[in-house]
């Protein structure tokens, strides 16, 4: 087995280009879901990260089983149940840090699909974090600004569906080198047609056509931050990271995502999470000092 490749300065500033972009991402879903329904913001996510560059980006030497797997896993799989999480009454601060248990789910299918190898560490870190975790799903409620219950099951189902599109992501870079920013443009065609008849099917054609009318500012920004941002840029950095790296060794790194979403939604919305919430954010956190700071030593040089 070869040794692990080292993870080096530019590795380390795309992790946290991609914790910065993630961490606002989910004030700005809370900005689009304001005027548009969860799965219309899903098909306009994906289509303007998507159908402008077709022309121009052609489509990576894949089998287009993972591209159309991982756009409908990562793309209709993941955004979808978070949208309707955040709609549903899941605060943003709070599902920057419920998301984070795609640590424990890649961490689980990566040893069975993937036949990567785990640390004792690893699993002492999570296993903190995972502490951390239960104590901020005990603090549910469903007065104004509180994480109701039906919102954390439905990010902890988005959450599997992330660590589920890890793993497509790192299969595929397993069996061929590509290019991750192809990858996405193209996997992004995939969900649109799906979100578009959900939205369809549950809003109904005439409340499409009175959203995507009544759109202003902010849920055009929403929309191509999300786009641009969040999802072509981000996930582009992100998939050069698993190419390179450990599924393992990765995805540990999105646990500092909370940092900047917990913040952003207090400046934001105004979002104050809860005395034992910041008990087990800060146990989310000391589980990746663990988990990262151990494993680096013995990873091997």
């Amino acid at each position: 087995m070869s040794a692990p490749t080292p993870f080096s300065r530019g590795d380390a500033l795309r992790a946290l280009a991609v914790v910065v972009i993630w961490g606002l991402n989910f004030v700005v879903m809370k900005l689009g879901l304001q005027s548009i329904s969860p799965m219309l913001l899903g098909a306009l996510r994906f289509a303007a990260a998507s159908l402008p560059f077709l022309l121009f980006v052609r489509p990576p030497a894949l089998p287009w089983r993972f591209i159309a797997g991982y756009g409908l896993v990562q793309g209709l799989g993941q955004f979808g149940f978070l949208f309707l999480g955040l709609k549903l009454g899941m605060t943003a601060g709070m599902a920057s840090v419920v998301m984070q248990t795609q640590a424990f789910f890649t961490l689980m299918l990566a040893v069975p699909l993937l036949g990567e190898r785990v640390r004792a560490n690893q699993w002492l870190g999570l296993g903190v974090a995972l502490a951390g975790l239960l104590m901020i799903a005990s603090a549910h409620g469903e007065g104004p600004g509180q994480m109701t219950l039906a919102g954390f099951v439905l990010t902890l189902s988005a959450a599997a569906m992330w660590a589920l599109s890890n793993i497509v992501a790192r299969r595929a870079s397993q069996l061929a080198r590509y290019e991750p920013f192809p990858f996405v443009v193209w996997s992004s065609v995939f969900p649109i047609l799906p979100f578009a008849l959900i939205a369809l099917a549950t809003d109904g054609a005439a409340s499409v056509q009175q959203q995507l009318a009544g759109m202003g500012v902010g849920a055009w920004f929403a929309v191509l931050y999300l786009a641009l941002g969040a999802t072509l840029l981000a996930y582009s950095l992100w998939t050069r990271l698993l190419q390179r790296h450990a599924a393992t060794r990765v995805t540990p790194f999105s646990l500092l995502v909370p940092v900047v979403g917990l913040w952003a939604a207090w400046v934001a919305y105004g979002e104050a999470p809860l005395g034992v919430q910041w008990v087990g954010t800060g146990a989310v956190l000391c589980g990746l000092v663990v988990n990262q700071l151990r494993g680096r030593r013995a990873g091997g040089r």
